[in-house]
């Protein structure tokens, strides 16, 4: 086994693989650390097995609604620990298929946990090896990519025991199926989970310190989603402090306070949902420099060790897989001697409960706060062909437009696999587009992306459905 390379990754996650395969795809010899399973906590514990869980989640709930479609089902019903075990195998299939792509770019897989310690032309790696004994790897370039975990509020008795209170990777793979949960948090995790175990049936009630729901997206947006949820049976706590969490012979109970007023909220489980942590401890005894757990690295991944990239959750928010991906390739290619320019692509936020919420850019809020003369579209999928023929009928797109440019800055949807079409939006704002090009664009008749067209025309009062 070799021990010099000319790039060394830590951690196998999205951010870390694909920088690993970048870097091979270029010449330069590669290995990459793991401590656990590769493909990270996305592809294990997070991004995957959570979709695999809400599909199943959604067909169930479909199966209510069959009426009006014409279809009928009989006694309906679900099998929790095959749902799962579905799960389980979908994460594991992925996690198969990196080892696949290691193999195939002639990357080295080294399974351990990694140490950084002062070196030159890097830091060099101390691996304490899954195997027994440890290895030290020397390399010209090391890019860390090590995540981040759930983060535990122990000032309040919110962490995870792995019984009653749980972070995400407990709500993934619990023994039963809970009868009653409440959720701190109402970020894209919190929402997810609130989502499938209340289309599985359980009574769910998520719990919000500020004065709305999915604070990060659109104020109309938010209040769509909260709408739609409640419909669904979720209840939410707006505004709400929790100020004790404590585990009980039943269940949990959650203290809150919600307009100054005491509440106690009981369940059979709590999920904890409430942000990250990286896991950079003790890198600064190699000189390297931190914001509040984060690395600070410059526009190529650079950090001020010499040799040392850092990528993803470590290297700060969004905390989001497919930005750790880009960092990682970005990285990756500076590194190899490509002068590749920093594109700045917006970043596209995805949740996938039902209904789905995708943005990208800035919020009306946002927009008119830095100055910005804001024109803004709308258009409901109420009037869509594609939404009324597929009975998919809830939600909008919303498009944000700087007045005086007429350059698209900003677009945010909830609705049915909006998800998927906020990649258009984002490739628009990245190519610099107008509404001009918005405007003379053909959309596919019939589709749901033709709600994107009219919430661009709708912006400058050419919308033509409504």
């Amino acid at each position: 086994m070799s021990t010099e390379f000319d790039v060394v990754v830590i951690g196998a996650g999205p951010g870390g693989y694909v920088a690993a395969i970048r870097a091979s795809q270029l010449g330069l010899k590669t290995a990459i650390i793991e401590r656990e399973s590769l493909g990270g906590i996305c592809l294990n514990w997070g991004c995957i097995p959570t979709k695999a869980l809400l599909k199943s989640g959604e067909i169930y709930e479909q199966l209510s609604h069959l009426g009006g479609y014409g279809l009928s089902v009989e006694k309906a019903s679900f099998d929790f620990g095959k749902i799962i075990e579905r799960s389980r195998g979908v994460a594991k299939q992925m996690s198969s298929g990196i080892a696949f792509l290691m193999k195939k770019h002639k990357i080295e897989v080294v399974e351990g946990e990694a140490k950084l310690e002062k070196g030159s032309p890097s830091p060099k790696v101390v691996v304490a090896l899954k195997a027994g004994g440890s290895r030290t790897i020397q390399a010209k370039n090391v890019i860390l990519a090590s995540g981040a975990r759930a983060r535990n509020i122990p000032a309040i008795g919110a962490v995870s025991d792995g019984d009653k209170i749980w972070t995400y990777r407990d709500a993934l793979a619990p023994k039963a199926m809970p009868k009653s949960l409440v959720v701190i948090g109402s970020g894209a995790i919190g929402i997810e989970f609130a989502s499938f175990y209340r289309a599985l049936g359980a009574e769910v009630t998520v719990v919000e310190a500020v004065d709305r729901i999915m604070p990060v997206e659109d104020a109309e947006v938010s209040k769509a989603a909260q709408k739609a949820f409640e419909k669904r049976g979720i209840a939410f706590r707006i505004g709400a402090k929790v100020t004790k969490v404590e585990k009980t012979k039943d269940g949990v109970s959650v203290a809150v306070e919600v307009g100054g007023k005491a509440e106690t909220l009981t369940a059979e489980k709590c999920i904890v949902a409430v942000g990250i942590a990286p896991n950079t401890e003790g890198l600064e005894a190699i000189g390297l420099n931190m914001d509040r757990g984060h690395v600070v690295t410059g526009k190529h991944g650079e950090t001020n060790v010499p040799g040392l990239y850092a990528i993803g959750d470590a290297a700060g928010p969004p905390w989001l897989a497919h930005k750790a991906s880009h960092e990682g390739i970005h990285a990756a290619e500076f590194i190899a001697g490509f002068k590749t320019p920093h594109v700045n692509s917006p970043t596209p936020g995805c949740t996938y409960a039902n209904p789905q919420v995708a943005s990208v850019g800035l919020t009306e809020a946002a927009a008119k706060a830095a100055g910005i003369d804001v024109k803004a579209g709308r258009f409901p999928f109420r009037v869509n062909g594609k939404a009324v023929a597929a009975g998919e009928v809830e939600g909008f797109v919303k498009t944000v437009f700087d007045g005086k440019t007429g350059a698209l800055i900003g677009a945010h949807m909830i609705g049915h696999e909006v998800t998927e079409m906020i990649q258009g939006f984002v490739t628009a704002i990245t190519l610099e587009a107008t509404e001009e090009d918005l405007h003379g664009i053909v959309y596919a008749h019939p589709t749901m992306s033709e709600a994107m067209h009219e919430a661009a025309l709708d912006a400058y009062g050419r919308v033509l459905h409504i």
